[in-house]
């Protein structure tokens, strides 16, 4: 993938990321599940193989 701007890292970030709860008691962290599908769908147009 290698290195991304701050622009591009933003929307990858918007992609995955539903929501975050931050409180007293820790951090809640929401991820898009289509969001990560979305993601690796363009990375391998990239030519991006990904490896489990």
């Amino acid at each position: 993938m290698g290195l991304r701007s701050p622009a591009e890292q933003a929307r990858i970030l918007a992609l995955l990321v539903e929501r975050v709860d931050i409180g007293t008691d820790g951090l809640n962290l929401r991820l898009r599940i289509d969001g990560l599908d979305g993601l690796a769908r363009e990375m391998r147009a990239d030519g991006v193989r990904l490896v489990a």
